[in-house]
């Protein structure tokens, strides 16, 4: 078995289920292993290479999942990924693991030739009745049950992926013993009125497509605060929970270029749900082809200068970013405005 494997697609529930499962069973045949999750934005190819042929004294294997493998383009890297996992074949080595992770469907073609096709997969979002099934079954598997009402309501408002749900509706089993059957009502006391906001629901305000863009924008700064209060916030996830959403606008774009997808073309592409469908039709009408690929040169801008400079001014370029992508349709601002000065 090769030790190269290309994981992609935007259900990052199953995926990362599928990746913990893998390591679980190696971690079960080698022993203790030196895991490591990187982002190709922090780290190079070849120190990554590097790290998986070094042996540990204090470890029996390695194990590397690499995340946004789309950006991995050298024709150099990609050789000497090849050259690895060749070598360790050659070898009859089996002690050094690499997932290369994707959220967007496919990667660069020359990196995708080089990975066996058994160790390819993409991860599609689910279907509404596999989504549905899956609920059913978490909530049976942790002690509840869940009326057929009340998951369909979850549907409709948590992003569509399994790692979204398992989050969100985990907080069900804090408000209520074993055993009790969660209702709709429960859903909107307790999702609603309770919700966690993160780049998902912010860029569900950016796009409401009931309000003018000075709403809209006033919306996002809003739920960037309570985002930047949260102990848990992280500038970094949440330009890479946005950039996955304006990546899903351009595929909408894309799709749409020359043709009128047909309701199968749209759920082949990702777009599963009626909901989702609608959100990225309205989002269409907001920022068009050209004007999304701007707005992901922005938050690429925003990552780079939060990475290099950080500290107190992480909240002001994310200020500045939305006032670009929401007000200017992604052109650059030369200095950051002020909140809502001048609204």
């Amino acid at each position: 078995m090769k030790p190269l494997f290309l994981y992609t697609g935007p259900e990052f529930g199953e995926r990362n289920d599928t990746i913990d499962d893998f390591r679980k069973q190696i971690e079960k045949k080698l022993g203790s292993l030196d895991y490591h999750r990187l982002y190709t934005s922090d780290v190079k190819v070849q120190d990554v290479i590097t790290l998986l042929r070094s042996g540990s004294l204090f470890e029996d294997g390695r194990f590397v999942v690499l995340y946004n493998a789309e950006t991995i383009k050298n024709k150099d890297d990609i050789n000497e990924l090849n050259l690895w996992q060749n070598a360790c074949e050659k070898n009859g080595k089996n002690d050094a693991f690499l997932f290369l992770v994707s959220d967007d469907i496919g990667v660069d073609k020359k990196l995708e030739n080089i990975v066996d096709k058994a160790n390819k997969k993409i991860f599609w979002e689910m279907f509404d009745n596999r989504k549905e099934q899956w609920l059913h079954s978490f909530f049976s598997k942790n002690g509840y049950s869940i009326e057929q009402a009340a998951v369909e309501r979850i549907l409709e408002m948590i992003e569509n992926n399994t790692e979204a749900l398992r989050n969100e509706c985990s907080r069900f089993f804090l408000c209520f013993e074993k055993g009790y059957v969660i209702t709709t009502e429960d859903v909107e006391n307790v999702l609603t009125h309770n919700r966690e906001e993160s780049a998902f629901t912010l860029f569900d305000v950016a796009c409401e497509p009931s309000r003018n863009d000075v709403q809209r924008f006033e919306s996002a700064l809003s739920v960037l605060q309570k985002i930047m209060q949260s102990k848990d916030s992280e500038s970094i996830a949440l330009i890479a929970g946005l950039t996955y959403c304006f990546r899903t606008l351009r595929t909408w774009h894309e799709i749409h270029e020359n043709s009128h997808p047909t309701e199968f073309d749209l759920k082949k592409a990702g777009f599963l749900s009626k909901t989702k469908q609608n959100q990225y039709n309205a989002a269409s009408q907001l920022w068009n082809s050209v004007q999304t690929s701007h707005c992901l040169a922005r938050l690429a801008e925003s990552d780079i200068k939060i990475r290099s400079i950080g500290g107190a001014v992480v909240e002001n370029v994310l200020q500045t970013m939305l006032y670009s992508i929401i007000l200017k349709k992604g052109e650059p601002i030369q200095e950051a405005p002020l909140c809502s000065e001048g609204l």
